[in-house]
Parts: C-alpha cells; sequence; structure tokens
C-alpha cells in the first residue's frame, strides 16, 4: 500500500515571514471598513476556523468567510513576492521532498490550514509546487476542523487514484497530531514552530523530530509504520 504524506505548510515546509498575517489585516479592513484590532494565534488552525475568531473579537456579524476570502486572496497575490523575500525555507525540506518524489510508494500532498491559493502561492514562492499532488490536498476551505481536512485529502486521494494509501501526517503543532490520530493515521511531528518535541510526543505523535536537517532520519521515519503500542520516537 503507498503512503501518503500529507505536510503541512508553515513552520513545516517553510516561514512565510508574516505576509499572510498582513494580508489578513488589509484585506480584513478592506471587506468590513473596521480596523484591525488584535492578531489571533494561526498556529495549526484552519483559515475559516481564524475567521470565526477575528469576526467576533473585532464586532463583525455581516461578513462570511466566503465574502473575505476573495478579498484576502487577492492580497496576497499583491505581496506572493514577499514570501521568499521576507521567509525562509526549513531546513532540510528540499532535499526530503525530493528524496520521497523518488520513492514510487510515495505521493505528497498538502494538509494546510490555508485557503488553496494561498497554499499554492507559499510553495511557489519557494520552488515547491512539482512536489505535491495539490488536487488531493486538504485546506482550510473545507472545514473549521482540521480532522476534516485530512480525511477529505484521503477521500481525495483514494477517488483519484483508485486505490487505499497508508496516510501519514507531518506538521509541527499539536493540532497536526490530533488531526493525524483522529483519522487513524501516522503523526510525524518536526518542533520547527513554537511547541516543543515533548508536548508534541504528548499530544500522541508517532515519532518526533527537532527538524528534517538530517534528511535520512527525516525520509527513514516518513516511511515508518506506526506501532500503536510503541513509544514516541524522538530524535
Amino acid at each position: 500500500m503507498r503512503r501518503l504524506i500529507m505536510w503541512d505548510i508553515d513552520h513545516t515546509l517553510l516561514r512565510g515571514g508574516g505576509v499572510t498575517t498582513m494580508a489578513w489585516q488589509t484585506a480584513f479592513t478592506a471587506v468590513t471598513g473596521v480596523a484591525w484590532r488584535e492578531t489571533p494565534n494561526f498556529g495549526g488552525r484552519t483559515d475559516t476556523d481564524v475567521c470565526a475568531e477575528v469576526f467576533a473579537t473585532h464586532g463583525v456579524t455581516d461578513c462570511t468567510p466566503e465574502k473575505f476570502f476573495p478579498r484576502y486572496v487577492a492580497e496576497v497575490h499583491r505581496v506572493k513576492h514577499l514570501f521568499a523575500e521576507q521567509g525562509t525555507l526549513m531546513p532540510g525540506v528540499r532535499a526530503v521532498l525530493a528524496r520521497l518524489g523518488d520513492d514510487p510508494g510515495v505521493v505528497q500532498t498538502l494538509v494546510t490550514g490555508n485557503v488553496p491559493e494561498v497554499a499554492a502561492a507559499k510553495v511557489a514562492a519557494f520552488d515547491l509546487s512539482a512536489s505535491f499532488d495539490a488536487e488531493v490536498g486538504g485546506y482550510g476551505t473545507d472545514d473549521s476542523v482540521r480532522a476534516t481536512l485530512v480525511r477529505r485529502s484521503l477521500e481525495r486521494a483514494e477517488a483519484k487514484y483508485g486505490e487505499p494509501f497508508r496516510p501519514v501526517v507531518i506538521g509541527d503543532t499539536v493540532h497536526d497530531v490530533t488531526a493525524a490520530l483522529a483519522n487513524g493515521a501516522y503523526a510525524v511531528a518536526v518542533a520547527t514552530g513554537r511547541t516543543k518535541m515533548a508536548d508534541l510526543a504528548l499530544a500522541g505523535a508517532h515519532a518526533v523530530l527537532p527538524d528534517l536537517s538530517d534528511v535520512d532520519a527525516a525520509v527513514s521515519v516518513l516511511l515508518a509504520e506506526a506501532d500503536p503500542l510503541d513509544q514516541p520516537l524522538t530524535h
């Protein structure tokens, strides 16, 4: 059975340099006429979920994600050159993606809280687009709950390829880990965001890595078999 490796984007593959936060602020004020007052914690959350919090925090009752996202996407496209200028690729990412891309037993995609167009802009900024079958990904427009994104991605992959997959989720937050576990996926965590390795392990990750700089170790972990009786593996 082939593996479907579902990559989180922010703080797992790359750092966006604050570009999307800036785009959120600009688009929000443009759509609602309300000045931006408070920035939420975006880590591991879906854009649909964040939308609900932002609207509530700012007392906005006459706006919906469907109304907001097109303006937000347009703003991201206006400043997308800044991803490469202000952001950075995480250590080892390019080499790990290339190694997995050479394995016929692997399909790589994106499971991210970003809306599809923004996800595409981020990976394109670092020339990563060809590594992923974005068509079978899970995105922040699918649902407010991250676990649903994993399920949708697996469903899309199985429908497209006509075969079952072993799902593998890799991300940097507890949300990524719990979303994987809710779908019976193999959960790999990287401590390249704000969450410590110990907390990722406590959340139930099958394996925890400090980052992807040890390419051999990262590839080995991502291709490992999950055993629910095993203790979390840390490197």
